[in-house]
């Protein structure tokens, strides 16, 4: 059996390379997938596919159609959903793919600090699992495929 598990979070950090060599070394049967990556890519994929915009807010509308499209998809085809909230960058598109994934019914691990529990006290209880760290959720998914 393989899962397919869509990694929600912010994009301005290496945390996505980081769970994916974790799920590696355990050798976890997984396949990722997630936003796109490539902040650049994902500001300008509305312009790239429909043309200039003529103002900031419509570029910016543009790139959330094509972007949500994206989350849609892919998160529709997800068996679980891990959400990890950081602490330097606004979790908007975190919480809007948390939120997704409840509405969806889709198993959330949801990666959290201890500070951050007054803040996602509502999506903390609508996830499956709440940890505070990234390896704490590769043992969360490896114990799914546990035979013992």
């Amino acid at each position: 059996m393989r899962l397919t598990v869509y990694l929600a979070g912010q994009i301005h950090s290496p945390w996505r390379k980081e769970f994916k060599q974790l799920a590696e070394q355990r050798k976890l049967p997984v396949d990722f997938v997630g936003p796109m990556d490539n902040h650049e890519r994902s500001d300008d994929i509305g312009e790239e596919i429909l043309g200039p915009q003529p103002n900031a807010i419509l570029k910016d509308e543009a790139a959330s159609q094509i972007n949500n499209l994206r989350t849609r998809v892919l998160m529709n085809k997800a068996d679980v959903v891990v959400a990890v909230f950081g602490e330097k960058y606004k979790q908007w598109n975190t919480a809007m793919d948390a939120g997704i994934a409840i509405a969806l019914n889709k198993p959330l691990i949801l990666v959290r600090a201890k500070e951050l529990h007054h803040a996602l006290k509502e999506i903390a209880n609508h996830a499956q699992v709440v940890v505070e760290t990234p390896e704490q959720a590769i043992e969360a998914l490896a114990y799914i495929f546990a035979a013992e």
